[in-house]
């Protein structure tokens, strides 16, 4: 049975980017790639998308590169609760920022790419397991 305080983690290969867009403006075709999460608000269009995937231009300004992704081997249960406290914050006393984002099945949390092997130690000395 998963719980908050034993989860498994799988990385991802790809390199991910965090970009900002204005609110108004439509979701390119160049995030729709893969593994990607939309969200727009009244303030902002902001995507995560493979690093590939996003043209130079779109790196000149609110882009942030680098990051990997852990994904939670799911799907978790809905009643489940402290997941992203259990994954924030072990990763939060060593330091490290992360990226959350939450599916219907499961949780995926980017770290910056010089951050992923302290990481996965970090998680592991948590408790938490990798594959």
């Amino acid at each position: 049975m998963v719980t908050a305080s034993s989860l498994t983690f799988s990385i991802l290969q790809e390199v991910f980017a965090v970009c900002r867009l204005e609110p108004e403006e439509p979701i390119p075709v160049w995030s729709l790639q893969r593994l990607f999460s939309i969200t727009r608000t009244e303030n902002e269009l902001s995507i995560v998308c493979p690093q590939v995937n996003v043209p130079l231009e779109a790196q000149a300004s609110n882009f942030e590169g680098n990051w990997r992704c852990l994904k939670v081997e799911g799907p978790l249960d809905f009643a489940l609760t402290g997941i992203l406290a259990a994954i924030a914050a072990p990763l939060a006393e060593a330091g490290i920022s992360i990226f959350a984002i939450s599916t219907y099945d499961t949780d995926y949390v980017l770290v910056k790419q010089q951050d992923l092997d302290r990481a996965i130690q970090t998680l592991l000395q948590a408790g938490h397991q990798m594959v």
